[in-house]
């Protein structure tokens, strides 16, 4: 009973007023999310992954998984780490016609539809509605945020669909849980960098609600409304190049104390990424206490595989390796022949490798599966599996990684340090949940 369990545990937040709440992972890289599974099955708590509709929809998006594949990936992986299957909540975050904005606005929402169908076939049960964005003939101020009313009705339809799909199966299982409403910012980070971002107007939430659920019983689908469990909202953060805008309690005291009426209702924040434990616990002390992270587990890959990177240039010269992984190198260099995935996000330059390489906003997690990249992480790993990496070399490049082995409470092993290196990430997000 994976719904829900969550959605008593989100709501218990309000309910009984304690600072307890949920982090979902929003990565499909299979290191991440097997550092992950092995980081719940150690702490025991319920693991929400999901994935958007631009990385997977029934065209395969840029993994290249349509739901279904998606489903059975992460069920795969659970059995290599031990991880129950039925433990894992899976969402679909930003399902609606996005992807299609730029075509007309019934062709992108009957795409939408056929996107919900199959996400609900397939098993995901935590349903982000995001009909947000204006498609190609919407008329209005493309400058302003898309007619409530017009959000809330395919809102609706892509809900009926999703619980006409869910009655209609032999094996249903629990009916989805919904998450509507969507955060200012594009998702994935900003593209310059501000110094601040104001959290949604009190009074747009509130009329998010209230149209909606207006629009959802005239639509029949009471039930389903029950069943909407969290509001995106943009309590005021956000992250860009080099930028981190922390979140600032004071800013959204009204925007919490507007919704604190909505006693069944808690609020979803999106990129929470890079913020400190204190913050993040003031959000879900705030009843923001469904929190997603993406790109900081892709970014601590990054990192560590880099500081491994490091340490096998210290040994080149001490080692019989046949040749070094140059990873860094060829990460740059695929991206430049490729910018596909950051050319709209980077601005050309001087400081353009810097970019590509450090950035919070993590392009870099778009091509991991590229086979030069493939061949070069697949290098380093086996140049340093075939020794025994020097303790002070661990201190220098990987400390934190270093005092654990050191304390008897981290294996040598690669992977091992791999894998702890981003369950780093994950400490800060199980801590401030509670």
């Amino acid at each position: 009973m994976i719904v829900r369990e969550f959605m008593d545990l989100v709501r218990s937040n309000k309910h009984d007023n304690k600072r307890v709440g949920v982090f979902s992972i929003c990565s499909a890289h299979p290191v991440v999310l097997e550092a992950s599974l092995l980081h719940a099955k150690r702490n025991d708590y319920l693991l929400v992954i999901e994935a958007t509709s631009n990385q997977v929809n029934q065209f395969g998006g840029y993994t290249g998984m349509r739901p279904v594949d998606f489903y059975d990936y992460i069920r795969r992986l659970a059995k290599g780490t031990d991880y129950p299957f039925d433990r894992i909540l899976l969402g679909g975050d930003h399902l609606g016609p996005n992807m299609w904005k730029n075509e007309n606005a019934e062709i992108a929402m009957e795409k939408a539809c056929e996107m919900i169908r199959q996400y609900v076939v397939a098993g995901f049960r935590k349903i982000h509605l995001d009909a947000s964005m204006f498609c190609k003939d919407d008329k209005g101020d493309r400058s302003k945020p898309l007619d409530d009313k017009i959000v809330a009705e395919r809102a609706a339809r892509l809900c009926k669909v999703a619980e006409e799909t869910w009655s209609a199966l032999d094996n249903k299982g629990e009916p989805p849980c919904y998450i509507i409403g969507t955060e200012v910012p594009i998702p994935g980070g900003m593209t310059s960098n501000h110094h601040g971002v104001n959290p949604t107007e009190p009074e747009a939430a509130v009329k998010t609600i209230t149209v909606t659920r207006e629009v959802f019983v005239n639509n029949g689908l009471e039930s389903a409304w029950d069943r909407v469990v969290g509001l995106v909202i943009q309590p005021g953060v956000e992250f860009g190049d080099d930028t981190v805008v922390m979140y600032d309690p004071d800013k959204a005291h009204e925007l919490h104390q507007a919704l604190a009426k909505y006693d069944s209702l808690v609020c979803e924040a999106h990129s929470t990424d890079y913020q400190t434990e204190g913050a993040l616990s003031c959000l879900v002390e705030d009843h923001c206490c469904i929190l997603k992270v993406g790109p900081w587990v892709t970014y601590a890959y990054r990192e560590v595989l880099f500081a491994l990177e490091s340490i096998e240039k210290e040994l080149a010269g001490k080692q019989d390796f046949t040749k070094i992984s140059t990873l860094r190198k060829t990460i740059e260099e695929v991206m430049v022949e490729n910018p596909q995935y950051w050319k709209n996000y980077y601005a050309e330059g001087p400081d353009l490798p810097l970019t590509m390489a450090y950035s919070y906003s993590d392009r870099v997690r778009y091509y991991w599966e590229q086979p030069k990249i493939k061949d070069a992480v697949q290098l380093l790993r086996n140049n340093l599996k075939s020794i025994e990496i020097p303790r002070s070399l661990l201190s220098q490049y990987l400390p934190i990684e270093y005092l654990e082995i050191m304390e008897g409470k981290l294996s040598v092993d690669l992977d091992d340090i791999i894998y702890r290196h981003i369950q780093l990430v994950l400490d800060t997000y199980r801590n401030a949940c509670g």
